[in-house]
């Protein structure tokens, strides 16, 4: 399956323009022009092709009946711990302080610097939780209350032990740059249930965007209609340019009405010469979606418009959940408002503030976990209690593991071999684990890989991830590539 549909008849440039004059609202003739150029869509001379891929139809419609209509996924963002989070240990308190020897002359190396391989236990206790008796870690007392509703998986592994790659392969199902998004595939082979709402929106951590920037949640070779939007709610505009600058006391009827005239001649030429481009078309396609959120939708990002309890249950009214706490929130406002695909991000790129933890793990993990642990677990409880969680699929996950020997004073560095992600809601077989890895936590024991949990969540939306399929440059692409199975052990 591409699209499950062939698209709808676009308006005309002119008839684009005059809507958005219509609405009355930010986005003047002389505002898109000035976006337009600084993103180099207006007409140039030159004329190259630029390979844009072409939609390949092999079938219509969805292929099997979606057990979910929504996905929210909460992305901890530098490689979140396994061994001192979710996948409990106790070889490592035997074996702390000793020098890491796996046996059987298998090597053992170091990733990002100097590491002395000495044998790290957790510094932080665990216990067992619920009627499934799921091990969890101190540092998570609010998710441990919910892990009788989740499946996790227990040996999740990676291609690449880099940041950017590892990232973009759990995001794109590749380890190089330039493929489409999970986030944007759902929206391209679903299309959007909210005419004023995108069908993918990505939350950031407020202290910045996460390695590779917007390369974790761009639309690749698919009509760039369908990368994510971007939402910062701690910013005065939480869209940027969903209203004109303060300053632009230019922009009037009769600027507008002159800058129509100008933009309709240079998109006519512009369409002329790039006939396979559609950038041009999804800008102007973003600004009218722009044009209706005004409008329509820009209340879903204030959250005084909840009870005080429900702001309070997020930890949306306090440090240190303040942040992750109103994203959550949002999340939660968009899923129900018909926004297909929520991304969540914990932690920005960079060596501080996030779950790459090098130097002092004890020092390190328990300030990201407190942003996170009371916000996550209210996710999903609220979901459970609006009527939400059975048609809702919630993720958390991160891009690799980290190392059960010691890095620093006290930390640990990069680990592909094996790390944890669990979900929640639709038909999740609640309280199971799937996969196992070592004793260490070093290496995956059965490796559950990106393809297998995209192609769980496609199936779970109805979707046959060998049929989802774009024509680029030759080569019918997919978000699984040429791998994946649907993980039918965590299904109900």
């Amino acid at each position: 399956m591409s699209h499950h549909a062939t698209n709808p008849p676009t308006q005309s440039p002119a008839s684009r323009r005059q809507f958005l004059f219509n609405v009355g609202g930010g986005f003047g003739g002389l505002a898109i022009a000035d976006l337009l150029h600084r993103e180099q869509l207006l007409a140039r001379s030159t004329r190259q092709p630029l390979g844009v891929g072409t939609v390949h139809r092999n079938d219509g419609g969805l292929h099997r009946v979606p057990k979910i209509k929504r996905v929210v996924q909460l992305f901890m963002n530098g490689g979140a711990s396994p061994m001192d989070l979710f996948d409990y240990k106790p070889r490592l308190e035997e074996l702390h302080g000793q020098r890491f020897d796996p046996g059987g002359d298998q090597r053992v190396e170091g990733v990002t610097g100097q590491t002395d391989f000495t044998v790290m236990k957790s510094p932080f206790k665990f216990r067992r939780y619920g009627h499934s008796g799921r091990w969890v870690s101190e540092v998570f007392p609010h998710i441990a209350t919910c892990v009788d509703d989740l499946a996790f998986l227990m040996s999740m592994v990676s291609k690449s032990n880099v940041h950017g790659p590892a990232s973009y392969m759990q995001n794109t199902g590749f380890v190089d740059p330039g493929f489409p998004a999970m986030g944007a595939w759902v929206s391209y082979g679903l299309g959007s249930v909210n005419d004023n709402l995108p069908a993918f929106v990505v939350l950031p951590d407020p202290a910045g965007l996460p390695y590779n920037n917007r390369g974790n949640f761009e639309s690749g070779f698919l009509p760039v209609r369908h990368q994510g939007m971007l939402v910062r709610p701690h910013r005065p505009q939480p869209v940027a340019h969903l209203q004109p600058p303060a300053h632009a006391e230019h922009i009037n009827r009769e600027t507008e009405d002159d800058g129509y005239k100008l933009l309709r001649m240079l998109n006519e030429e512009h369409a002329a010469d790039r006939p396979g481009d559609t950038r041009l078309e999804s800008r102007i396609a973003s600004y009218e979606l722009a044009a209706r959120m005004q409008l329509n939708a820009a209340d879903v990002f204030d959250i005084e418009n909840e009870p005080s309890h429900a702001i309070s249950m997020y930890g949306a009214d306090a440090e240190p959940t303040q942040n992750f706490g109103r994203n959550c929130l949002i999340a939660r406002r968009l899923l129900e408002r018909g926004v297909r695909f929520v991304q969540v991000w914990n932690g920005p790129g960079g060596p501080t503030n996030n779950w790459d933890n090098h130097g002092n793990i004890p020092a390190e993990l328990p300030p990201r976990a407190a942003e996170t642990d009371k916000p996550t677990a209210a996710l999903v409880r609220d979901l459970q209690q609006r009527g939400l969680w059975d048609d809702t699929l919630i993720i958390w996950t991160t891009e690799f593991g980290r190392q059960p020997f010691s890095q620093g004073q006290a930390g640990r560095d990069h680990n592909r071999g094996t790390f944890v992600s669990w979900l929640g809601g639709g038909p999740i077989k609640p309280g199971v684990a799937y996969g196992q890895s070592d004793e260490w936590a070093w290496k995956s024991l059965k490796p559950t890989w990106c393809y297998d949990l995209h192609a769980t969540i496609l199936h779970l939306m109805g979707i046959d991830h060998t049929r989802l399929t774009f024509r680029h440059n030759g080569i019918d692409r997919r978000l699984t590539d040429v791998h994946g199975h649907v993980i039918h052990e965590i299904l109900v």
